[in-house]
Parts: C-alpha cells; sequence; structure tokens
C-alpha cells in the first residue's frame, strides 16, 4: 500500500528525518500541525527534491472536540480573550522561580501571538490545500477519525487516510469513517496516547477492524519490537520517539542530553503541553502543573497557545549548563527513551533495526524446528 521496502513508518515534526527514512527505505511522515502553509509548501518542496520520489506522509491533529469546535475553531485574539488570570500569574511566578527574566517588550506582548496548533477547519484546511498539491502518498489524523470530506477529497487524489487510535472503540469508529490504515498506539507512546498497552491494545484492535490493516505505535525502536508487532497481527509499525536522538533530529540539545540520560520511568502523561493527555519526559515543568495548588490546564488549543511564548523564553534560557531553566524543559517522548543512549545517523537506526527484526525472526524460527 505504501510502496516501500520496509514496513517502518517513522512521525517527525523534522523534515530531516522524514526524508531520510523514506530514503532508507521505509516511510517518513511529517508531523505538521504548527505549520503555516508556507512553511509546509517549503518542507514538502525541500522533502521531494530529497527523495526522488519516494513515497512520504503528512500528519495533522483534527480532533473532533476542544475549544470552540462548536463554532468551527477561534482566532488568536479570541483565544487570548479566554486565558484566565490565574494561569497567566502562575506561568510568571514559574518564569521568576527559575531565574527567568522577561525584557520589557517580551512583558508588553500578548500571550498567545505566536504559536499554536491548527487543529479547526479554519486552521488545518489551508495545510491541506498544500499537502494534496504535493505527491504525498498518505494522509495521517492524529486525534480523532478524519472528517468524512477529508476521506474522500484524499481517495479522490489517490491518497491513503490513516487514524491513530488510543482504544479498540477508537479504531472501530475510524474503519467505520473509511480509513485505509489504522495505527493502534499504546500507552508507551510518546505525545498524546491513551491508557492501554500496546501489547493489549493491537490484538484487539487488529481483530475488531478486519480486514483494515493495523499498525503498531508506542514502545517501538528495534528490531525485536517490530517482530513482537507483527506477532500480534499488525502489518508493520509507526515510531516516533526512537527519531528524536538521531543526528538529523532539530531536538534542541539540552532536551537531546535529557533524552539520553533518561530511563523508561522517566516520562508522564500530562496535559500540561497541548490541553489532552500526552506522554512527555517528567521535568520540573511537568511537577510544577501537576502540584494541587497550581491551576488546571486548559483545553485544547488554549494551553498551547497560553504556554507558548514561555516555553520559548525556558528553552532560550536553558543553553547555559547551570542554568536553572533548565529543570523545565521538557518535550514529547515515549517510555522507549529509556533505551535511547547514543546519537546515530536515521538510516543507521532504520537498517539496524531490519537487522534486528531478521535476526529475531531467525531465533523464533529455530524454536519451532526444535
Amino acid at each position: 500500500m505504501l510502496g516501500v521496502e520496509f514496513p517502518i513508518c517513522a512521525f517527525s515534526h523534522c523534515r530531516d528525518v522524514v526524508a531520510a527514512v523514506s530514503n532508507a527505505g521505509g516511510f517518513g511522515i511529517l508531523g505538521a500541525v504548527a505549520h503555516s502553509p508556507q512553511r509546509l509548501e517549503n518542507e514538502l518542496t525541500w522533502i521531494e527534491e530529497q527523495t526522488g520520489g519516494k513515497p512520504y506522509g503528512v500528519d495533522l491533529l483534527l480532533p473532533a472536540k476542544y475549544v470552540g469546535s462548536a463554532e468551527g475553531g477561534a482566532d488568536a485574539k479570541q483565544v487570548r480573550e479566554l486565558f484566565p488570570e490565574e494561569h497567566r500569574a502562575f506561568l510568571d511566578d514559574l518564569l521568576a522561580r527559575y531565574g527567568i527574566t522577561v525584557t520589557a517588550e517580551e512583558d508588553a506582548k500578548p500571550r498567545g501571538v505566536s504559536g499554536g496548533l491548527n487543529i479547526s477547519p479554519k486552521g488545518y484546511e489551508p495545510l491541506l490545500d498544500v499537502a494534496f498539491a504535493h505527491r504525498i502518498r498518505m494522509i495521517a489524523s492524529a486525534l480523532g477519525a478524519p472528517p468524512a470530506d477529508l476521506v474522500d477529497r484524499a481517495h479522490g487524489h489517490d491518497v491513503l487516510v490513516a487514524a491513530l487510535a488510543g482504544t479498540t472503540a477508537h479504531a472501530r469508529r475510524h474503519a467505520a469513517a473509511g480509513v485505509d490504515l489504522i495505527v493502534a498506539q499504546g500507552t508507551e507512546a510518546g505525545g498524546h496516547t491513551g491508557e492501554v498497552a500496546t501489547m493489549v491494545l493491537v490484538p484487539e484492535v487488529v481483530d475488531a477492524v478486519a480486514p483494515t490493516p493495523v499498525l503498531a505505535a508506542g514502545g517501538i525502536a528495534r528490531g525485536r519490537q517490530i517482530a513482537a508487532a507483527l506477532a500480534l497481527g499488525a502489518e508493520g509499525v509507526w515510531c516516533g520517539s526512537v527519531w528524536l536522538t538521531t543526528e538529523e533530529a532539530e531536538t534542541l540539545p539540552v532536551v537531546k542530553d535529557k533524552f539520553l540520560a533518561a530511563s523508561s520511568s522517566d516520562t508522564v502523561r500530562s496535559r500540561s503541553m497541548t490541553g489532552k493527555p500526552a506522554r512527555m519526559l517528567r521535568t520540573a515543568w511537568t511537577d510544577e502543573w501537576d502540584n494541587p495548588d497550581s491551576p488546571a490546564p486548559l483545553g485544547m488549543p488554549l494551553q498551547t497557545a497560553l504556554i507558548n511564548d514561555t516555553l520559548v523564553r525556558i528553552n532560550q534560557a536553558a543553553g547555559p549548563q547551570d542554568a536553572k531553566a533548565r529543570e523545565l524543559v521538557t518535550y514529547f517522548v515515549g517510555q522507549v527513551v529509556g533505551s535511547l543512549d547514543r546519537v546515530r545517523p536515521t538510516r543507521a537506526v532504520v537498517l539496524d533495526m531490519v537487522e534486528e527484526f531478521i535476526d529475531t525472526v531467525g531465533r523464533l524460527e529455530s524454536l519451532t524446528d526444535k
């Protein structure tokens, strides 16, 4: 279906990773929810130039429920008006306590001006226009079943539609919506994820949506895990966290260092980044939001708009090794972060996964021969 050599789908916000995976025989998928139409145009043009026609895809957030969904979305001014003063004060205090100074010019700038997620039709329709004008092979919906008009439009362009599911009920809704691929994503995964583990979720989804093919996601970074996914009935895998420590990844150095030092117990599901539960590295940032005296995170997309400028200031202040701001820095990552212990080229990661998969299948075949 995808036209690739290896059943490895690689989600990344970095175009270099997407191109490298597709060039290595896998299927790169660009996460574009925060892109402007012009940036997406530039990124897809670059990917196509680098891959020479090899297949790749684009991933967007298309949730059915979010703040302002009844009105079709809200503009930046409307979003800013929904920020409670309690949350503004909490973030100001947080910056002060971690030694992050804010200039008078920055302080005068209203929150929510920069950044944000394109999750409403107002936001993602221009991105779809750009995507379908390129040679994408797949469009993926990371939150919720894709709208019927999107499925029809994609199929009209001979583009496959994928959707991520954290429960069997979600997977059934995706299948009913006519998607071509369902990604069964276990709780181990980084980013938005549910509470059911991959080992349990994948075979449930495979049985529930057959004959629609299923990709397994969550806790997959090695060939042995690919073999396990296929043994559970999946046709391939969807990986995200494993690419964050590659040479090509645009991961901030301070974040990459934290990932390389982390164990599999150092992540947490938190609403502090997007307003919906997402797995990320546990740091002072997640602990501060989890404090009983702290305000509850806002709904999507308000939380992202609220914190975006604050995160930019934190990341800028976290450069020096002795900066207290480093304690706050976090990013989305799955439990498999515990096995990410060195920086490698993306191509090497793909080929090592394939080699270990072959060795694993060979070992299993030897067991059945006894």
